[in-house]
């Protein structure tokens, strides 16, 4: 059998009928969106139809569509557009985040805290925040409310509407980081209340180098990168038609299919899930039910995560122990440790991820693989001995 790829919360390879989208806006239809030619003009059209896809998927107006480069480019842009934007209000200096958030948020509002106060809202353990606690925590100083959609190491996915009416009936700005449940759950920004909302290409089949931001009509940001004017003014940058070409077309195509592969990837998580249960003292991260449909996160007692990925990785097997972007930190995951576990119980995690291309007979390997090599490290495990 063929190499098995099941990190697909890491990132996701290009559909073919991505990539045969795209091809033309890199030799032919090649122009610069702010040239006045036909050149510039052919390109500056693929741009505003794609914009207008990304908007109607969303149920936004086209000009609430901002392209960046990454969703963490998206992400600093909230928070640190907010933040500036703000001077004259001495006494707005309150953001709230969760003790989830992904890296990006995380180090975004540390930065900040240096002149703004940050609260981080907990969560339960299966990973869930409770609204209330989000309603208590706003104060007259609160600016924004930053919370993740779902989380892109343990799946669970938050109560969006709930929290987005809260924020509504205080009024204060509420951002979601949807990076990870773009493209698989439906999103609507009006009924779900969000005024700011970051989704990336390359997490659902489409290029990297392509993020969005959802800006809701008449806020203001202050731009992250200044420049030539382009994105109205919100990111000076010649802009990467090809990827945002390709990011349409990659929406288009999980528009059509979501349902569909939804069922399909939840049956077979649900099978994953099942079965890996068996191991001994194994468990499941996050919310049982309340999660995404492609993600299943595991932890074993006795086991390091990074030797279980090195062992699935020689019989060809491709996962990971949580959030691609801290891979290569030695700390334990703050996701799992914001749901209570200890420190050695989270450096025993594991994150299966599927995807489109997974296939009935790549989980049947791993459900076969996995309790072999987990029995192989407890046996040489000090821990596994006691």
């Amino acid at each position: 059998m063929k190499n098995i790829y099941l990190d697909y919360a890491a990132t996701t390879p290009v559909d073919k009928r991505v990539l045969k989208e795209m091809v033309p806006y890199f030799d032919e239809k090649f122009g610069n969106t702010m040239s006045l030619h036909s050149f510039g003009q052919t390109a500056k059209i693929a741009l505003e139809n794609s914009r207008q896809i990304l908007a109607n998927f969303i149920n936004a107006d086209s000009n609430e569509i901002i392209f960046t480069g990454s969703a963490t480019e998206s992400n600093n842009t909230v928070l640190k557009g907010i933040a500036f934007a703000m001077p004259k209000r001495i006494h707005a200096r309150h953001i709230i985040i969760s003790s989830i958030e992904h890296p990006c948020i995380d180090e975004t509002a540390k930065w900040l805290s240096r002149g703004f106060e940050v609260t981080k809202i907990p969560v339960d353990k299966y990973g869930m925040i409770k609204p209330k606690d989000i309603e208590k925590a706003i104060r007259p100083e609160t600016i924004l409310v930053s919370i993740i959609h779902a989380s892109n190491e343990i799946g669970t996915i938050q109560p969006i509407a709930e929290i987005g009416k809260i924020c509504k009936e205080k009024k204060v700005y509420f951002h979601t980081d949807a990076s990870q449940s773009f493209g698989k759950i439906p999103i609507d920004v009006k009924k779900m209340n969000i005024d700011f909302l970051t989704a990336s290409s390359h997490k659902i089949y489409g290029p990297k180098g392509a993020g969005l931001l959802y800006v809701r009509k008449g806020i203001k940001l202050v731009p992250l990168l200044h420049g030539g004017g382009q994105e109205s003014g919100m990111r000076g940058s010649t802009v990467n038609v090809p990827a945002i070409v390709g990011f349409a077309k990659a929406v288009e195509i999980c528009k059509k299919e979501m349902a569909a592969e939804n069922a399909r990837l939840e049956k077979m998580r649900k099978r994953l899930i099942k079965n890996i249960l068996k191991i001994k003292n194994s468990y499941l991260n996050g919310h049982p039910t309340i999660r995404l449909s492609n993600n299943a996160s595991f932890r074993f007692d006795f086991v390091e995560g990074e030797s279980l990925l090195m062992q699935l990785d020689m019989d060809g097997i491709a996962c990971s122990t949580g959030s691609a972007c801290s891979s290569f930190k030695l700390e334990p995951s703050h996701v799992l440790l914001a749901t209570g576990l200890k420190p050695e119980q989270a450096h025993g995690s594991l994150r299966v991820s599927l995807g489109r291309f997974t296939t009935e007979k790549e989980i049947d390997k791993l459900i076969e693989v996995l309790p072999k090599i987990v029995e192989k490290i407890r046996a040489i495990s000090p821990y596994g001995k006691k």
